[in-house]
């Protein structure tokens, strides 16, 4: 059979191709309309329905790859903003501070001070003669210690004496008088007015002569001042004065300057400062001994004798003595000194590591943890300061959980994380 030949400007139609796994199928043609065979009725709403139900079902899908990817969101959300409020607390280390037990002695600075002390003026005025202690010189009750040689007191006493003898011989001249005129006024010689002028004349020269014995006995004691004698047993500490001087009478509070300073040393007086906190275990009696860096190791048994039964209010603290006996003399009045007190049965403190107090103007204090993880800064009395750590004698219960190295940002009733124990550091 002979091929016909192309028309040119055809191109032949290609093969229909094969349908796509994915794409729904197209759906047939209808039959002609009066063909033999095809039903009268169309089947077009098929085709629809089942291509709804593919886009429902490609609706679901995508709506479930988008459920799975944002619920894992949220939820990593939700857990790092839970780990920032977690972080946002701070965390802090604890310790819960050992008992230090009872206090069995404090020690306390202290001064060391002469039992006696006085300062030796002259009580009368001249030039100084001689003197007989120098410094460090140990003087009895009694001993001269210089000479000062008056001329104008001499004189003036001379003259006192003089003066007295004037007024007994008058005062025996107006008792003989009067006498007289007592017999002379029995015989009427005299008259009663003449007999009242006689005895008040005799009476006036008595006491003239009482004047001029006490004129006569204050020149001669401040006669008596010319020599300087030690008031107590002691030691010249000063000697302000020598040979040829003019001295003046009188005290520190005029133109006078002090002779000689004697301190009675053979017991001596320390005054120290009690804590408030041990006021009540300071009674007198109490043991003490003094300790000085000049005599290491070596102890000065002493006895707390009074105290002043009131707390300064400056300093709140108990001002009380305690004396030693130093007549061996190895203590010198004005030495500084440590002063060691037995406190029996003292109070019961615990021993807190330096690092755990919070310094403010109110006072020490420390950030104690609660139960619930809240902080209280607690007010607390320090006692004694071993370096590492103080005892704290009242502010602070056995037990209690203490924020060591505090941050100074940490406030009152603040929320905090503890983190796990760590060895005590005061252990």
């Amino acid at each position: 059979m002979s091929r016909q030949p192309e028309q040119p400007g055809h191109q032949p139609e290609p093969p229909p191709s094969p349908p796509s796994p994915l794409s729904p199928p197209s759906p047939a043609s209808p039959p002609a309309h009066g063909s033999p065979g095809s039903p009268q009725e169309t089947t077009a709403p098929a085709p629809r329905s089942r291509g709804g139900l593919l886009l429902a079902a490609g609706v679901l899908a995508a709506a479930g790859l988008a459920v799975a990817g944002i619920v894992p969101r949220m939820r990593a959300e939700s857990a790092l903003a839970q780990r920032t409020r977690e972080g946002a607390i701070p965390a802090v280390q604890v310790i819960v501070p050992p008992a230090g037990g009872a206090a069995q002695e404090i020690v306390l600075p202290g001064s060391i001070q002469a039992f006696e002390e006085a300062p030796i003026f002259a009580r009368t005025s001249g030039y100084l003669r001689r003197w007989y202690a120098d410094i460090g010189t140990r003087v009895k009750r009694g001993q001269l210690l210089a000479e000062i040689e008056t001329p104008e007191v001499d004189r003036q006493l001379d003259q006192a004496r003089a003066d007295l003898g004037t007024a007994t011989a008058n005062s025996e001249l107006a008792e003989v008088i009067a006498a007289r005129y007592v017999e002379l006024r029995k015989t009427d010689s005299v008259s009663q007015q003449d007999l009242d002028n006689a005895a008040g004349d005799a009476k006036a020269k008595r006491a003239m002569v009482s004047s001029a014995q006490a004129n006569v006995k204050r020149l001669e004691q401040l006669q008596s001042f010319e020599k300087i004698y030690a008031p107590f047993d002691g030691v010249v500490t000063a000697r302000n004065t020598d040979v040829g001087q003019l001295i003046d009478s009188g005290s520190g509070s005029g133109p006078a300057r002090e002779l000689f300073h004697v301190a009675a040393i053979s017991t001596l007086r320390v005054f120290i400062n009690v804590p408030q906190v041990y006021s009540r275990s300071a009674h007198p009696g109490t043991a003490a001994y003094l300790t000085l860096a000049e005599a290491p190791g070596k102890r000065f048994a002493g006895k707390l004798v009074r105290n002043a039964n009131a707390i300064d209010q400056a300093s709140r603290t108990l001002l009380a003595e305690v004396d030693v006996d130093n007549r061996g003399g190895d203590l010198l009045p004005g030495a500084y000194a440590q002063v060691h007190l037995d406190l029996a049965g003292g109070t019961h403190t615990l021993l807190v590591p330096v690092s755990a107090f919070i310094f403010q103007s109110e006072g020490l204090r420390l950030a104690v943890v609660d139960a619930a993880g809240r902080v209280h800064l607690a007010p607390v009395v320090p006692g004694r300061d071993f370096g590492t750590a103080i005892e704290v004698v009242a502010g602070l219960e056995p037990g209690q959980r203490v924020i060591d190295s505090p941050a100074d940002s940490l406030v009152e009733g603040q929320q905090v994380r503890v983190l796990p124990p760590r060895p005590n550091r005061t252990s």
